[in-house]
């Protein structure tokens, strides 16, 4: 393969899938993935930490939480409420949920930095004011196998018979519905410009850029 060669990124314009509730303000990117959890080589296997302390006792005993209910295991959209993702920047977090089976985040807001690391993943996390949020967590409690659509490009989320207004940071949108979200695969279809471009720079030693493979 030549550093040109184009590498395909889907556009995330659609998601669809039912929903999985997760209340509470300001669940920060620790309650999402503990520390502990984070000395690994790769993000393989994360999934299966996600939410670990608020899901399981110090001696592995299961709690009362949506994520270790029968009924939410096939849920890909998460409905969350306000400042979710705040402390911490650990991309860990997103690539744990990721890993669980989510594809889509709905809340009243998201941590600016937590946000981006969801688009890095190509996953929409869109927003929609507190009264709509909590009717659709409700929606969900009371419809666990309910689809719900989440059209990233007309702005809108579909549940029941429910259709409501959400808002995509501009950004964000133009990302996933163009299809340039995964910044790590666009360089790498532009492997060649990269290289180039890095001969022209003067603190850029020339053994320090790769050869073309």
């Amino acid at each position: 393969m030549s550093g040109s060669d184009e590498v395909e990124i889907p556009e995330v314009d659609y998601v669809s899938g039912s929903g999985i509730p997760i209340r509470g303000n300001d669940i920060d990117t620790d309650q999402i993935i503990p520390a502990r959890f984070m000395k690994v080589v790769t993000f393989d296997g994360l999934g299966e930490f996600a939410f670990f302390d608020l899901r399981f006792d110090d001696d592995d005993t299961p709690k009362d939480h949506p994520m270790n209910e029968d009924r939410f295991q096939d849920s890909s959209v998460m409905v969350v409420n306000a400042n979710f993702g705040c402390g911490s920047s650990r991309e860990h977090a997103p690539q744990a949920l990721m890993r669980w089976g989510i594809d889509a985040i709905i809340g009243e807001s998201f941590a600016e930095i937590f946000a981006g690391n969801c688009l890095a993943l190509g996953i929409p996390t869109v927003t929609a004011d507190s009264e709509t949020i909590e009717e659709l967590q409700d929606w969900v409690d009371a419809n666990p196998d309910g689809e719900i659509e989440i059209d990233v490009e007309a702005e809108e989320v579909t549940y029941g018979d429910t259709t409501i207004d959400v808002t995509v940071d501009e950004a964000q949108r133009k990302a996933l519905v163009d299809g340039v979200w995964d910044t790590t695969a666009l360089m790498k279809s532009n492997a060649d410009a990269v290289r180039e471009k890095a001969k022209e720079l003067p603190y850029v030693d020339d053994e320090a850029i790769p050869e073309p493979k």
